[in-house]
């Protein structure tokens, strides 16, 4: 029987691919799309007519409780992806963090506990262990607020907790590690490597190039959401991390960038992008035994074949042409 799904965010990078996904094994889709005077509904409108011809588009925000209701109504999972995930912007507008990421989260928690909403999926972050403690991450770790951003989203995810066990609202966390691939800002990563050497520049400049992280290809981690959305009752309640298990830096990741792109440019470190010293992650690797055994969840491409595919999609003129390769600072 095919069901109705929300998804919150969905105009985004993760939840446009969510949006595929879900449309791929059968349901049906209302997806939040953020209100704009272009008429746009963000990276829904990159997804091929078929795949639309299941998705309801609903303008809204769920700072705004009633559109978060009108959103929920007769859903049987909502995926609430909808946040601000800029780092660096944190730092310059962290109201606005918390007025979307926890209040927002407050209004979709709301919503699920007025409409009984079967089972609510929550997005958290990796962000929220902070520097590892001990390698690898499991979701026992410490959490540590190195960031508004990542300070915003504890809150969320207390929230979370809090209103499960307050509430008993059938809610469930997943904590992805750095998710890449087709769409993605670019103010991230790799998207910022691939556009200035695409743009032909032989300095590419970046931020801190020693910081190590766990990179998961969106359609790994978007796979990840659709598990626990169908999941047995056992994981309400319940966090999981996604990852790899697999660390890399930084620095040597652009190098692979390059030479998979047949580039050799100098990579530098602007001091303009660095986060402030204290609130930099140095290290991130996933555990992810416990998303495994409950869901049967594992990562199916290797950081290689993402890459590829990433660098594919962004060399087609028609995407790279949305990107500069400048905006990467903020």
């Amino acid at each position: 029987m095919t069901s109705m799904v929300a998804v919150t965010g969905a105009d985004g990078f993760i939840g446009s691919h969510l949006v595929e996904t879900l449309v791929e094994r059968g349901h049906r889709v209302r997806a939040m799309v953020q209100y704009n005077s272009f008429g746009t509904r963000g990276w829904l409108d990159a997804l091929a007519p078929d795949v639309m011809e299941r998705v309801e588009a609903i303008p809204g925000d769920v700072r705004d409780p009633a559109s978060v209701r009108d959103l929920l109504y007769g859903a049987e999972v909502v995926y609430h992806l909808a946040a601000l995930i800029a780092i660096p912007y944190s730092y310059r507008a962290p109201r606005s963090y918390v007025e979307t990421n926890v209040l927002g989260t407050l209004h979709v928690l709301e919503a699920v506990r007025d409409l009984r909403t079967p089972r609510l999926v929550h997005t958290s972050t990796s962000e929220t262990y902070g520097t590892a403690q001990r390698v690898p991450i499991d979701e026992s770790h410490p959490l540590q607020a190195q960031s508004p951003y990542a300070a915003s989203k504890i809150a969320a995810d207390k929230l979370v907790e809090s209103y499960h066990a307050s509430f008993g609202v059938p809610a469930v966390t997943l904590r992805p590690f750095n998710t890449f691939g087709p769409r993605q800002s670019a103010r991230a990563f790799i998207p910022t490597v691939i556009s200035q050497i695409a743009a032909g520049a032989d300095t590419v400049e970046l931020g801190a190039l020693d910081p190590t992280r766990d990179f998961t290809f969106v359609r790994d981690t978007a796979a990840a959401f659709a598990a626990l959305g169908t999941a047995p009752g056992n994981v309400v309640g319940e966090l999981f991390n996604a990852g790899t298990g697999n660390e890399i830096s930084m620095g040597r990741l652009a190098r692979t960038i390059a030479g998979l792109m047949g580039a050799d440019p100098e990579f530098r470190t602007d001091a303009t992008r660095e986060r402030p010293a204290s609130s930099e992650v140095m290290r991130l690797v996933c555990d992810s035994d416990r998303l495994r055994h409950a869901t049967g969840w594992r990562h199916r491409h290797t950081l290689e074949e993402g890459l590829k595919e990433t660098i594919e999609w962004f060399l087609d003129p028609a995407n790279l042409a949305r990107y500069r390769p400048s905006t990467y600072a903020i």
